[in-house]
């Protein structure tokens, strides 16, 4: 399975602290309440909504809220580390279903976008209101951001060389790995403008043409 690296190894991650003891129940609470947080940001506003109003969205009393997190800065520092996993779990994924270097890359491309369409709020939650988070929140989840894009800077380190894949120079993997990641969130950052004219697999086509391009038509 492919790792993102820390930006910065020295910065450990920090965690929501919860009195739940069981890591698979934690996992499934928080995401119910991630998802119905996420909605009541869109539509109220960080500030405008309250724990109570997430209680009531995710069909928790608010001391049952209250075991899994502590605050909203909690929550939004969740939505934005649960993006990051989705992306991972997908890519890792993807990057082992093929025996071809070229097919490998492009699957994982298509279950990236996949991914910013599916949490498409999520993400552009993310970007609106990160500047109100606490400052530890706030690094973690630049260093997500971060790692979201070394997933591919990885992969690309990976593929580089092997069979027909060409051999690439560190500057090339680095800026097809951030072009990857800013493409896949340009879908849904401008999604009411782009889907007007293409559907998300029309899109990951002609994305996915334009990435390879510069890999193999440099």
């Amino acid at each position: 399975m492919v790792r993102g690296k820390s930006a910065d190894p020295s910065v450990a991650e920090p965690e929501v602290p919860t009195q739940i003891k069981n890591p698979d129940l934690v996992r499934q609470r928080r995401r119910q309440i991630i998802d119905s947080t996420v909605k009541l940001f869109i539509e109220h506003g960080y500030h405008k909504t309250t724990t109570r109003m997430i209680a009531r969205a995710a069909q928790f009393s608010v001391g049952s809220l209250y075991e899994y997190v502590s605050s909203k800065e909690d929550l939004l520092y969740l939505v934005c580390k649960t993006i990051h996993e989705e992306v991972e779990d997908a890519v890792s994924t993807a990057l082992s279903d093929s025996d071809d270097e070229r097919q490998r890359l492009a699957r994982a491309i298509y279950q990236y976008f996949h991914v910013c369409d599916r949490m498409a709020d999520h993400i552009l939650l993310m970007y609106q209101v990160t500047q109100f988070l606490p400052e530890k929140w706030k690094n973690s989840i630049l260093l997500n951001e971060l790692q979201i894009t070394e997933i591919f800077i990885h992969a690309l380190e990976a593929l580089s060389g092997k069979k027909d894949f060409p051999v690439l120079d560190h500057k090339i993997i680095n800026l097809v790995g951030h072009n990857i990641s800013v493409l896949g969130q340009m879908w849904a950052f401008r999604r009411w403008h782009v889907q007007k004219e293409f559907t998300i697999d029309t899109y990951i086509k002609i994305q996915t043409d334009f990435i390879l391009g510069l890999i193999f038509n440099p």
